[in-house]
């Protein structure tokens, strides 16, 4: 779905200009998204497998939710619709604990070059997992996993080429900010 989002500096500051998504991602414009991972006090981290529909990464597992952050929206308030949208649960900010913004550039094609600072949030996932509701275009399928087991899989080649190639620091960092949580 294209939507209108806030243009920012290389350095991450607004410019106060906006574009639709899909101008952002052929031109190469930096924008922001949320990212919220959900975790549970025994020690899992919810995953979605991104649906084979999209055109970035399809079928691969990733981030419990995420999503681009519309023009003039909060980053908590985009977090917040972006759970309810993509797995149907309600949250409220003060479950949103900020680990950090991150930059990622991806260029996939001449025509797709995606740079984004990724506002990043942990959440305590306190329902079970069937009472969550996909979004079908967003998402095919959630898993609760071990902690231990995604820290193994992103390590081995093989296991790795199953998830979203994120930057090592990135990882790095959720897998410690949730254990600290643990």
């Amino acid at each position: 779905m294209d939507e209108l989002i806030d243009i920012l500096t290389i350095d991450g500051a607004p410019t106060g200009k906006t574009a639709m998504k899909s101008e952002a991602h052929r031109k190469g414009l930096f924008h922001s998204t949320v990212h919220i991972w959900f975790y549970t006090k025994n020690g899992e981290i919810l995953l979605q497998k991104r649906s084979q529909q999209k055109d970035i990464h399809p079928s691969l597992w990733d981030v419990s939710v995420a999503g681009h952050i519309g023009a003039g929206e909060a980053n908590l308030a985009a977090a917040i619709r972006e759970v309810q949208e993509e797995i149907g649960l309600r949250i409220c900010e003060k479950q949103l604990l900020k680990i950090g913004v991150f930059k990622s550039v991806q260029k996939y094609s001449d025509q797709l070059i995606d740079c984004e600072f990724h506002h990043t949030y942990l959440s305590e996932l306190t329902v079970p997992i069937i009472h969550l509701t996909k979004q079908p275009s967003e998402v095919d399928e959630l898993i609760l996993l071990p902690v231990t087991q995604f820290q193994q899989d992103i390590k081995t080649p093989e296991m790795a080429n199953t998830y979203v190639p994120h930057d090592k620091r990135y990882y790095t960092t959720i897998l410690r900010e949730i254990k600290k949580l643990l």
